[in-house]
Order: C-alpha cells, then structure tokens, then sequence
C-alpha cells in the first residue's frame, strides 16, 4: 500500500467521519470484529480484496483507500457551523481584535509578514518566502467561487448583518453591493512557505487554534518574535470586506499522521438572528466533528486536490506554511498616500503598489544578506483578474527600496563598517548603550546592553534623509524617526540593532530583547511606556528607553556633524590681541554630558496631585547644565499636554532657582521633587499617566 497517513488512524477517521461502527464496517467487508479492530489498531493491513470492499463501505475509490492522503466523501460533508448565541443572552457586536487596525494593505503586509518571519523554520538556514497574491474574479469565475464557498448558505447571514446600525453592518453592505452591482470579488491570499504551519489540534493549545479558534492568543515561541499581543492576525479579517478567511496550511510536523491540505474556514460578523436562529458572532467552514455531541461543531478537515483549487488555495509546493484567503480584500487607505490619483480606492492595480511599498518600507532589513548569510525573508506581489496576470510578480529588492540603509546592515553583516566616516559610501559603526532594569520593579540595573549604530552617507533615491531607523531581532523595522539638531552635515541615513540584531556578540541581547519588546504597543511601532513594560518591570521602566534616545542621537551626531569654520587668521587680518584680564571662556556643553533622568518615583497626594522624586545621573562635566522639569500627561498620540507644577525643590545635590535646576559641582547624580498643580490638569490624575522631562533653556528635551 502506498505511504500516506498509517491506515489504522485513517481508517478509525473515516468510520467516525461515516458515522459507522466497527462491527457494522467488518459486516460491509465480510471479516470479523476482531479482524477490522487489528486494521485500526495496526496490528495487521487488509488484503486486496477487503480494500477493494472496504472502498464500497465508505462509498470512496480505490485510489482515496490506498493513498489515504484525504478523507472519503461518505458520512459527514463539509459545511458551515455559527456559534450559538450566548445562553446569558449576551452580545459581541464585532471582533474588538480587527477594530485596532485600520483595513489598510499596508497594515496588513506588515503584520502578516511579521508572523510568518516569527514563524520562520531556521533549522536549515533558508529565508521565509512570503508571496502575496491579489485576484479579482468578475462573472462565470465569480460565481463557481461562490458555490466553493458554500455562499447560499451565509447570504442570509449578510442580509441580516448590513441591516444592523453598526460598522461591521456598513462594510458588509459595502462588500456585497461591490460583489452584486460591480460584479467583481478581490481574492488577497498571502502564503508563506519554510514556515512552521498550522500545527496542533483544532481545540488545544498550538498554533491552529491560536489563529483559527481564539482571540489574543500569540502563541509565539521565540524569543525574538516580532507578535505579543496575538492581535496581528485580525488584520486579516479586518482586510474583508465580508469578515471571511479561509486557509490551507502545509504543516511542519504531521497532525494525524498528516501534513498537506488542511483547510478550515473562520467568518467573523457580530450577533444576529437568522431564520429564528441566535448566533454568537463567528462561524467555521469543517467537517462535522463527530465527538461534538450531534456533530455540529465543525473542525478542519484534509481536503482534495480539486476543492483545493475550487477554493483558490492551491498552493506551489509541498514546503510547509499556510496560505489565508482574505475573501472581499479592500484597502480604505486615503488615495493621497498614493502617486496615482486615477485609481478607485479598490483598484488591484493600486494595491499592489502599497503592499510593495509596504513590505520594502518595513522588512528591508529581514531581506538584506551578508557575504555568508541568506536573508530572514524574500517577499513578492503578483496581481490577477480571472486568472490571468495583470502585474507580473515583483520581488521586493531592499537594495532599491531603500539603498543606503542596505549598504548599511550589509557593512555590518560582512564586518566591513569602520569608526569614522572619511569616504563617501563608508559605514561608521559605534556602541550605544541601553541600562536594563531588573524585572519586578526597584531602581537597580540588570547590566548594560550595547546596541549598534549604523551611519552611512544618504542616496539620491531615498525617500526622506537624516533619519534614524530601529530594529531588534526580526528585523523588522519598529521606528523611523528624523534626527533633529545634526547641520551642518552631509545628507545621512542611520539604523540602530538593538537586542538580538546587535549580534551573538552584544551583552545581554537576550534581556534587552525581552525589555524592548515589552516596550513595544500592539502595532509594533516604537518603544516607550506601555502597560506590559511597566508591570514587568516599572513604572519609570521606560526612562531607560528614552536614555538609549538620547545616546543614540548624541553618537549620530559625533559622527556626521561637520565642525564649524571660524574666522581664519592671517591674510591681511590682524589678530585680536589676547587680553590677559579677560574672564576665561566658558566651555561649550556637549550632549554627552547633559544629565539624563534616570528614576522617577510617582505618587498620586490626597487632593489629586502628582508628587515626583527625580533621581539624575550626571555624567562627566555635566553639573554645568541648567534644566528645567517639565511635566506632562501621558498620551498614546498627538502633543502631551502640559501640566504646572506647585513645588519643585531640590533634594540632593542641587538646588531650584525660578523653576531651574543648577547642580552641585562635581556631581555625578542629583534628586529633586515636584509637585503638581491639580487645577492645571487636563485629565484626572487617577485616568492618566505623567512623563516628566528635563529641558534645556533652549527648550531642547534631555
């Protein structure tokens, strides 16, 4: 018999999925009992003649019995299961999950490609392939689709949901009259292969059910992945217009003896009631599970090569990894992100581009190889109508995409970068470090963390310059912000790798790869204060943070500031006679010294008031500065709006003239206290949280 899945496990499926016992099988092949419990429990095989039998039983071909690479099509068929609406009568209007990311194919590109390069297989070296497919259908094709899909079925369940005053019941309205009056249907699939797949049992904890049956559930093993929130996946339903995703995974290590065509389908829409009947939210395309009590709950199922391709799922090669099948994609993207302003904001021909750019914009780094080492990732977009190409596949090249900061990583990664820059083309390479503070709170240091800052001249072809980019392990990119306060200079491009992607050689990269990410807010967008960070380690946590800020763009600025020309002696011009009495110059402040915030300790006074002790690290030379604190209201975007102290003092070694601090000679730390005005605040303080900083006269934050 052909290899495939071991016959008794299969067979044991079949019986149950056919609704049929033992001693009713061995009656259909003419054994005995004893005989059919030996098949399954693999203690002997059939012969010929009872496989040929044992065919007829399951109503199935020779072919399926032999192969067992798929189920028989006897017994339960695939079908639709809603869950049922909640006993306590309780109602999930939408999936809060897909209602924190914008329906945006940018947004979906950089969360989709994250996860598959967290699910990377590294055991051989090679990259993650990430191939996104965008798929118009218009007429015939349209409609043999929407049998595959069972679409008879769910219609009454979109009738009923676009009639409902909420978003979800807008965007389906908007998705069916595009399908209905535009007769088209925009297929997005992204499939990555050398990737783990969809292993695990469909109800247990592993990677099926943490994407297909639950909610905030990550599921991620590395210590470098990208994901902590197990939010990233609903940007793949919140890309639907029909809140729908079907799946095909290729698995890494075999479930039920198995590893080709798993399907399973997940359909997301709030509460409703159809033809009588409460259901919860979401609903699942399966195979009845004939261990749920009826067989009403469905689970996934191993299909045939021919519903496979009915699905648009058909994957090129038997690698492992998963195909999602985002049915009624659209991209609510405003059109003056876009160079094209001809386009409707559904073109295909439009979101190809975005994704594109996407994908070049934020994993150019996961796609840059050193001399001796591939890329973590290789991404392409390809765009059909009909099945036939309209844009060619087109692999994302990060050195055009972004050229300088290429050359950059690359330099590092073939050990080529040097520590100043003297040539154009160079890459000057220097150690930034990040103090990590020990987890469960208290003010003591776990030990310095070295970061690596890459500078290198700006190209013609980059899009905006004099901006520091920052990574960690997967290197995908987290920031991308302007230098401010660097000219004069050349034009420069500059990445910082942090954690992980500082190298097997950096201190402690494990510890401030674990501290970052839990710095980092669900769209994975820069470090600083967030309520991970601050209940795993303190609330003052993430002044470290904005200590490797300050390190960072101090060293960017050694590095690419040129000095300025004074007035040259000679030449006809007499030189300024020196004047012995003269008051001694004063020594010009450099960022390197200016006194950095170390610990703050908050409470919150009777009567609403924030009470701060600051407590600050003074580096060499650094008592001569004089700042000012300032306080503020935490908030996750726009300006923070400012607060006004009642008292600042000063506590040790220093003093508060007018509101400014001027430090003891000599010092290396300083504390001071403040307390706010209640009546300036903005928020109430027990809703709020409070970031103070120290500013120079020049209103430059330190």
């Amino acid at each position: 018999m052909e290899a495939g899945e071991d016959f008794g496990p299969w067979l044991a499926r079949q019986l149950k999925l056919a609704d049929m016992t033992q001693t009713e099988l061995a009656l259909a092949v003419d054994v005995t009992r004893a005989a059919v419990s030996a098949w399954i429990t693999g203690r002997a095989t059939p012969r010929p003649d009872a496989i040929e039998r044992i065919a007829r039983a399951l109503k199935t071909d020779l072919a399926t019995v032999h192969t067992r690479t798929t189920d028989t099509r006897a017994g339960l068929p695939v079908e639709w299961y809603h869950r049922p609406g909640h006993a306590d009568g309780g109602r999930e209007l939408g999936n809060a999950a897909a209602f924190a990311f914008d329906a945006d194919v940018s947004v979906l590109a950089r969360e989709t490609c994250q996860n598959s390069l967290d699910e990377r297989l590294t055991a051989n070296g090679q990259p993650v392939r990430v191939r996104y497919t965008l798929h118009e259908l218009t007429g015939e094709k349209l409609a043999r689709f929407r049998e595959a899909i069972r679409w008879d079925d769910l219609y009454p369940h979109y009738e009923v949901v676009r009639e409902q005053k909420q978003k979800v019941g807008r965007v389906v309205d908007a998705g069916l009259r595009d399908m209905y009056e535009g007769d088209r249907l925009v297929l997005l699939r992204v499939d990555d292969y050398n990737a783990a797949g969809l292993t695990g049992d469909d109800y247990d904890d592993g990677r099926f059910a943490a994407v297909v049956r639950r909610q905030l559930d990550s599921h991620k093993s590395g210590s470098t992945a990208g994901g902590s929130y197990g939010l990233g996946k609903a940007t793949l339903w919140a890309t639907s217009r029909l809140g729908l995703v079907l799946i095909n995974s290729t698995l890494s290590e075999p479930h039920e003896g198995r590893t080709e065509r798993r399907l399973v389908g997940r359909l997301d829409l709030p509460w409703r009631r159809v033809n009588g009947e409460v259901c919860a939210g979401p609903a699942w395309l399966g195979r009845p599970d004939p261990d749920s009590p009826g067989a009403k709950v469905v689970r996934s199922w191993w299909a045939d090569e021919e519903t496979v391709e009915a699905l648009h799922l058909t994957r090129k090669s038997g690698e492992p990894g998963t195909s999602f099948l985002i049915v009624g994609a659209h991209d609510v993207a405003s059109l003056t992100d876009d160079t094209d302003e001809a386009d409707d904001d559904d073109s295909i021909h439009r979101m190809h581009r975005r994704l594109v750019r996407a994908l070049g914009k934020n994993f150019w780094a996961a796609m840059t190889a050193g001399r001796d080492r591939l890329p973590l990732l290789e991404a392409s977009v390809r765009t059909l109508r009909n099945d036939v190409e309209v844009v060619p596949e087109e692999r994302v090249d990060p050195s055009v995409v972004q050229p300088s900061r290429t050359r950059a990583l690359k330099a590092f990664l073939d050990g080529t970068v040097v520590e100043r820059l003297t040539e154009t083309g160079q890459v000057a390479a220097v150690d930034v470090p990040l103090n990590l503070p020990v987890r469960g709170g208290g003010s003591s240091s776990l030990g310095e963390h070295r970061a690596v800052l890459l500078v290198t001249d700006a190209e013609d072809a980059d899009d905006k310059q004099n901006r520091v980019v920052t990574m960690r392990g997967n290197l995908m990119v987290v920031s991308d912000k302007a230098v401010s306060g660097v000219l004069p200079a050349n034009p420069f491009q500059a990445v910082l790798l942090a954690g992980a992607a500082a190298g097997p050689q950096a201190p402690f990269a494990a510890e401030a790869e674990e501290f970052l990410r839990s710095a980092e807010p669900p769209e994975h967008n820069k470090w600083g204060q967030t309520e991970e960070l601050t209940l795993t380690y303190s609330p003052s946590a993430y002044r470290r943070i904005n200590g490797l800020t300050r390190e960072t763009n101090a060293a960017i600025k050694a590095l690419v500031v040129r000095p300025k020309k004074g007035t040259k002696q000679g030449g006809g011009q007499l030189a300024p006679k020196l004047n012995p009495t003269s008051a001694k110059k004063k020594r010009r402040l450099s960022a390197v010294s200016m006194p950095v915030l170390e610990e703050l300790d908050p409470q919150v006074l009777e009567g609403g008031a924030w009470q701060v002790i600051g407590e600050i690290r003074i580096p060499p030379g650094g008592h001569e500065w004089r700042l000012v604190p300032a306080a503020k209201f935490d908030v996750r975007s726009g300006p923070r709006p400012t607060i006004g102290w009642a008292e600042v003092t000063g506590v040790e070694n220093c003093q508060v003239v007018d509101g400014v601090l001027h430090f003891s000679d000599g010092a290396r730390s300083a504390k001071f206290r403040g307390v706010t005005d209640p009546t300036t605040h903005a928020v109430r303080t027990s809703l709020s949280g409070l970031v103070v900083e120290l500013r120079t006269g020049e209103g430059e934050s330190s």
